[in-house]
């Protein structure tokens, strides 16, 4: 299955509602098309900026599309759904990534079209973003990409991925000023008590 690639988020899925969830509940083939295809880019989106290959990200949000069909009635709302892919996505990938921390992968450099070529900013920025956001812890990445991708707030970000909210602004703060410093090319600082 081939996912659609843009900038919507998960906050921005238009046209799927409660009543729409239902009909998928019970098991209403157009409405359990219309849930995949509202939501497939966001998915998708967020697995690709946590995995940074594209066959990797397809997988995995088919993976996520089918537990969903396994899970569905526990489904509350279209929100709850939202919530509910954002977290099962981020877990996924968290997971992959340490799995396959051992075993060698193609760079996100080496991804021609990772991002939409009618983007207008800076390529070279571009690059320089994803290579410093491959370097970061799993939960770590996955805290940045739903603060400034998904657009969601420490508390959200904290639910979602069930950590606590002072984690949550730790892993900003530190990743932030981690990729502000390699940016400058000064080696980050390690805090006392971290061992070397």
């Amino acid at each position: 299955m081939r996912f659609a690639r843009d900038k919507r988020t998960l906050n921005e899925v238009p046209g799927f509602t409660d009543d729409d969830l239902a009909k998928a509940r019970m098991g209403n083939p157009q409405a359990l098309t219309a849930m995949v295809l509202a939501h497939q880019r966001s998915v998708y989106s967020l697995a690709l900026r946590m995995l940074g290959l594209k066959d990797l990200a397809e997988d995995l949000a088919q993976d996520v599309f089918m537990q969903l069909n396994s899970n569905l009635s526990s489904i509350e709302s279209s929100t709850h759904l939202k919530f509910w892919l954002r977290k099962v996505t981020a877990f996924r990938a968290i997971d992959q990534l340490r799995h396959r921390a051992r075993v060698a992968t193609t760079s996100l450099d080496e991804e021609a079209d990772l991002f939409s070529t009618t983007d207008a900013g800076d390529p070279l920025l571009q690059r320089h973003v994803r290579r410093l956001l491959e370097e970061l812890s799993p939960p770590a990445r996955a805290v940045l990409l739903l603060r400034f991708q998904e657009d969601l707030d420490p508390i959200d970000i904290a639910r979602t991925l069930e950590m606590p909210i002072n984690t949550v602004k730790s892993h900003l703060k530190r990743s932030l000023e981690i990729m502000r410093q390699k940016s400058l090319g000064v080696e980050p600082r390690r805090r006392e008590d971290e061992s070397t």
